[in-house]
């Protein structure tokens, strides 16, 4: 769609306005691109990409910047991040992450990705294990009974059933004995699939009441991994963002909530390697301001959560491709050695 002039113009107008944050002007690019042009060369082109919607001038200045859609076109054919970039950060090697427990890495991770890129890290922990290792049954009222589920890492999950009929706690504890006995270590799902066919020993009620406690609540959504955030503060020293209170106030209201970066990071996870979403492209992270630079980490091979760094459309790209690379390698690394 360029020529090489163009795109070299246009390459280091993008590298210009990311490092200074000021609209570049011909003279600046002039200088900058070391190229043998004239001044009204360079407005011609400069004219060209801004017909073809690349760069933008703002009503202040008589210099340009980049638009989003001139940030898409300087990632994806002009941004080159080394190999040996991706492994150290500006060459020294990381440290690993530790922490006694999965969500202390969760949490370690999140605050790294802030520090290094100076904008708002987010990490989505990995989904709650389905396996349990020990269940409980304890009656709150006539027909309603908790469940109390203990995962292998020693995680605690409760929930609230409502059964047809009335059960007495020595019931209760029979079911519960039962279920401890013959299922602990299975999934969930494989506990469902086999009481289905195995429990026709029991009493009906009794094994209506297991088959409860194990089957999906259809008032409440699927269990999902937590989203961890951190450095939501950043933003508040973002020039682009301190001129719209409003705008920063939405922004904020994102991360409390999270379920759109719940779903923005559950669908960076089918990806491989890193992903980049500028602008309002993820349609998750509805502002034009935002940009999203997201990779899944694995555990065993497996992909089992995401992570990235949200920051304004003016950032480092390559730096931050660096940063969020190393950071999901060190978070597998970390969950890896807790399962083992």
């Amino acid at each position: 769609m360029l020529d090489d002039r163009a795109q070299l113009l246009l390459k280091t107008l993008v590298d210009r306005y990311i490092a200074d944050g000021q609209p570049v002007g011909s003279r600046t690019l002039s200088k900058a691109a070391g190229l043998d042009l004239s001044p009204a060369t360079i407005r011609n082109v400069m004219s060209d990409l801004e017909d073809m919607g690349l760069i933008a001038s703002p009503h202040t200045s008589a210099g340009r910047v980049p638009t989003a859609r001139g940030y898409r076109l300087f990632v994806d054919t002009m941004l080159t991040v080394r190999r040996d970039e991706l492994a150290t950060f500006n060459g020294v090697p990381p440290a690993p992450l530790a922490g006694e427990r999965p969500r202390q890495v969760i949490n370690q991770a999140a605050q790294m990705l802030s520090s290094l890129s100076h904008f708002v890290g987010v990490v989505m922990a990995p989904r709650p294990s389905s396996v349990f290792r020990h269940i409980e049954f304890l009656s709150l009222s006539e027909r309603r009974v908790l469940v109390i589920l203990v995962s292998p890492e020693g995680d605690v999950h409760n929930r609230i059933i409502h059964t047809a009929v009335e059960h007495s706690q020595a019931q209760l504890q029979q079911a519960a004995n039962f279920l401890n006995a013959n299922y602990a270590g299975l999934t969930m799902e494989q506990v469902r699939e086999r009481l289905k066919t195995e429990v026709d020993a029991l009493r009906d009620e009794i094994a209506a009441l297991m088959l409860k406690a194990v089957e999906p609540s259809p008032d409440q959504p699927p269990e999902q991994g937590e989203v961890v955030v951190s450095g939501e503060r950043n933003l508040l020293s973002v020039n682009e963002f301190t001129h719209d209170m409003g705008h920063l106030r939405k922004m904020f209201d994102l991360f409390e909530q999270k379920t759109q970066l719940m779903r923005l990071l559950e669908g960076s996870s089918q990806a491989e390697g890193v992903r980049i979403f500028i602008g309002g492209e993820s349609q998750l992270v509805p502002f034009e301001e935002l940009s999203v630079v997201s990779a899944p980490y694995e555990i065993d091979g497996q992909v089992v959560g995401t992570l990235g760094v949200i920051g304004p459309q003016r950032m480092a790209y390559d730096r931050m491709i660096q940063i969020v690379d190393i950071t999901a390698k060190l978070v597998g690394n970390a969950l890896s050695h807790h399962k083992a």
